[in-house]
């Protein structure tokens, strides 16, 4: 395990500028059948085995610095109140206090759902994003869910963390190999403003159970975490510039630590899955809690009928980007 670990970290080292993406510093390639990823052009046979082993691959300055911009000039007009987002969802952190609540930046520590705003759709329908969801989920292709993180300066309190969990306990669609989130970083993150860390090859397992940690400074809304993990497992911290983009799978255990510098760190993801994927029932599983979670905000919010289901949220939130839109 510290072999493999020693490297990923080489793999991911800054330093080494030779190669245009993380996946040619490579594990060494295996002539076994490759699980989580399809045949294509794109692929290097490196950057397969990699993804296979580790559940993520960082491909270094994928979105341009135009594109950036656009992203976070819009993000500021939404801040400010110039655009308004039908059913966009401004999260807080709670460790903000309520007289920090203005019409700025500041006050915002996530967005959620923007698939309305014509702006920041854009990134989910970047043909460089594409070509590479498309090596994950096939040629049929649905924008599931999008965010724009600003995570903020943490307050002491250790409010701008968030705890180590797995992506599809949110999700009530499967197969879970054909779901794949695509993370690029603002500006550079490291560990000082909180980047993400991730325990390599945890996609090969199960989904665990999650609910609210027992943080004493409070959790921020729906930042759900894994209640039991093997806390000895390596992890990597993911040290990215502006532009650089991390695919991985939905069952990869990650998360991210506190914004210990005084400015915010923003990065913008989407989640994207086959249209060929279903729908599951969810109740009587894991996924239970997050379902009732959500279905309350949606009825308080938007007086949603309670009688709706997580699945009917999703189909509701999903866009098709590429394809056809099949199940979802």
């Amino acid at each position: 395990m510290a072999a493999r670990l020693k490297v990923i970290l080489q793999h991911l080292n800054p330093g080494v500028t030779a190669f245009p993406t993380s996946g040619e510093v490579t594990t060494h390639a295996s002539s076994r059948r490759l699980n989580y990823t399809l045949e294509s052009q794109l692929l290097t046979p490196e950057q397969r085995q990699f993804y296979e082993d580790n559940g993520f691959l960082l491909i270094k300055k994928l979105v341009s610095d135009e594109d950036i911009k656009l992203f976070r000039d819009e993000f500021e007009r939404i801040c400010r109140r110039e655009v308004e987002v039908p059913m966009l969802t401004i999260m807080r952190d709670v460790g903000a206090t309520k007289m920090e609540y203005v019409q700025d930046q500041q006050a915002v520590s996530k967005i959620q759902n923007f698939e309305n705003d014509e702006v920041l759709f854009k990134y989910c329908c970047l043909p460089e994003i594409l070509k590479y969801v498309e090596c994950f989920t096939g040629p049929n292709i649905m924008a599931m869910h999008t965010m724009l993180i600003n995570k903020p300066p943490d307050t002491g309190k250790k409010t701008s963390r968030h705890p180590l969990h797995q992506d599809l306990h949110y999700f009530p669609f499967r197969p879970a190999d054909q779901i794949v989130c695509a993370w690029t970083a603002m500006e550079r993150v490291d560990r000082s403003n909180g980047c993400l860390v991730v325990l390599p090859g945890t996609h090969r397992g199960t989904m665990k159970q999650h609910d609210y940690p027992e943080w004493s400074d409070g959790v921020n809304k729906m930042y759900h975490g894994i209640c039991d993990y093997e806390h000895n497992h390596p992890r990597v911290h993911l040290v990215m510039e502006k532009g650089d983009t991390v695919f991985f799978h939905p069952l990869l255990i990650h998360g991210s630590g506190t914004n210990r510098t005084e400015g915010f760190r923003k990065a913008i993801s989407c989640h994207f899955a086959s249209s060929e994927c279903y729908y599951i029932d969810v109740k009587g599983t894991s996924q239970e809690n997050i379902e009732q979670e959500l279905l309350e905000i949606a009825h308080n919010k938007y007086g949603v009928d309670a009688d709706i289901t997580m699945a009917d949220v999703w189909n509701f939130k999903g866009r098709l980007v590429q394809g056809e839109r099949l199940n979802l």
